[in-house]
């Protein structure tokens, strides 16, 4: 179908023309405009949202809701409630201790090798965001491994790179905002196509709230919630580009909006659910094509809005990972901006050869949410005093093992919590995340005994003298 590929095109082209251009640091990294001025509350509120609503995650929220209902759609979009968690935990952490990201803050906390670690999964993440988007992106232009996939894929991802090198974060923030809009529109044309064939009252009815119905991994987005966000630095670089009390609101205002948006589209999948249409792995796609060529075309728009969105925040985020965050782990001045392009690009080529093997894309989510479930006491906890570094280990390595397990080894029936699709993964995370946080304060719990000791025995010396 021609007329998809001049969408991309336009689209691209416009992205593009109107992404501002960055000619210092504060522009390029800090998304600070030409008068150098940092970002609005709005402007960050919009760029939040639609950096989190990657094309995976519009994707599975219809999947879900194919395959469970509102139960479905409603488990997705709690995710979205990792926003405001990790938005007033980085503002308690910058006021605390004064940070500009949250490397320096574990270099801070529990050193040099604490940082080192974590810059390594944020690494993974950012490698996984650029594939995971470009793959849904792909699969409207041809079927996996078809050349019209790879090519569409390239394509994507070559113009996303293109107004990136042109503004780094500025360029991100701008379009964010552009593609905020967007996105919003065409979500609700879409439902204007589905809401007269079903009805409101059917869709918002749809499933069954038990754990087979789908409410299992509604807990398991619950669980994730105190750590999936902050291995993410597309969510939390936002973090630290404005004043402390502004980015709170930003954040609130994203994760309230950010959830609804997630809940809406959702709706298409569960018209699949209510008309029992065989979905695969792309509901949205099969919803569009059943309802015509205005809903493919409404729904190819979404798709590149979201993943474009998200793309260029993981491209504009390595660039500063790169540039700044390793470079300050070994106490070392940031490289320049030109070392930071040449690094885009490696990352936007290498990040698409996982397209030559055709991963799930729900897997990349839920296992990384996994994986970093030892996160939550490392930051939620960090006011605690008197935390050695020890404490960083004993909680992220486990969760990082447990993670690798799940994504290889069949959950034992006695960690499963229930029988639906996602009992072992409720399991799993739930005791993952007790066994983490209990591992944290293990060696704070031996030292105040120690201390407590030692404060009874020296009066017994005392009078034993």
């Amino acid at each position: 179908m021609s007329w998809l590929w001049l969408i991309l095109v336009a689209y691209g082209a416009t992205m593009l023309l109107v992404a501002p251009r960055s000619r210092d640091a504060k522009g390029f990294y800090w998304g600070h405009d030409r008068h150098g001025n940092e970002a609005g509350v709005w402007l960050l509120t919009a760029s939040i949202v639609m950096a989190w609503i990657f094309a995976k995650s519009v994707t599975n929220a219809a999947n879900l809701g194919a395959a469970f209902g509102a139960v479905g759609g409603l488990a997705y979009a709690a995710y979205y409630l990792s926003i405001p968690v990790a938005g007033f935990t980085i503002a308690a952490i910058r006021k605390r201790h004064g940070v500009r990201s949250l490397s320096e803050f574990l270099v801070r906390k529990y050193g040099r090798e604490a940082a080192l670690a974590f810059l390594l999964l944020v690494f993974v993440r950012l490698f996984n965001e650029v594939w995971s988007n470009t793959a849904v992106v792909a699969s409207y232009f041809g079927g996996k491994g078809s050349s019209a996939y790879y090519a569409a894929a390239f394509l994507f991802t070559g113009f996303t790179l293109l107004y990136c090198l042109k503004g780094g974060l500025r360029s991100s923030l701008f379009t964010d905002g552009i593609q905020f809009f967007l996105f919003g529109f065409l979500v609700f044309v879409c439902l204007g196509m589905v809401l007269p064939r079903t009805g409101l009252a059917p869709i918002l009815t749809a499933g069954e709230f038990t754990l087979r119905g789908g409410v299992d991994l509604l807990l398991v987005a619950l669980l994730q919630c105190v750590s999936y966000p902050f291995h993410d630095p597309v969510l939390t670089d936002r973090g630290f580009l404005t004043e402390r009390k502004a980015m709170q609101r930003a954040f609130l205002l994203a994760g309230v909006i950010g959830f609804s948006f997630i809940f809406l589209f959702s709706w298409t999948g569960i018209y699949a659910y209510l008309h029992r249409m065989p979905f695969a792995d792309d509901a949205p796609r099969v919803v569009a094509a059943a309802l015509g060529m205005a809903a493919l075309l409404c729904m190819t728009v979404i798709m590149l809005s979201s993943a474009g969105s998200t793309l260029d925040s993981a491209i504009t985020s390595f660039s500063k990972w790169a540039a700044h965050d390793v470079p300050s782990a070994f106490d070392r001045d940031g490289k320049g901006m030109r070392l930071s392009k040449a690094l885009m690009i490696l990352l936007a080529v290498a990040g698409n050869l996982p397209l030559f093997a055709g991963p799930s894309i729900l897997k990349a989510t839920t296992v990384s949410g996994t994986m970093v479930m030892g996160l939550a006491p490392i930051f939620l906890l960090h006011s605690l005093e008197g935390v050695p570094s020890l404490s960083f280990h004993l909680a992220f390595w486990p969760g990082l093992v447990l993670g690798t397990l799940y994504a290889f080894v069949p959950v034992p029936s006695f960690l499963a919590i229930g029988s639906g699709k996602y009992a072992g993964l409720l399991g799993i995370n739930l005791y993952g995340l007790l066994l983490c946080t209990g591992l944290y304060l293990l060696p704070v719990g031996v030292k105040a005994l120690a201390t407590r000791w030692r404060a009874l025995s020296f009066p017994l010396q005392e009078a034993q003298q």
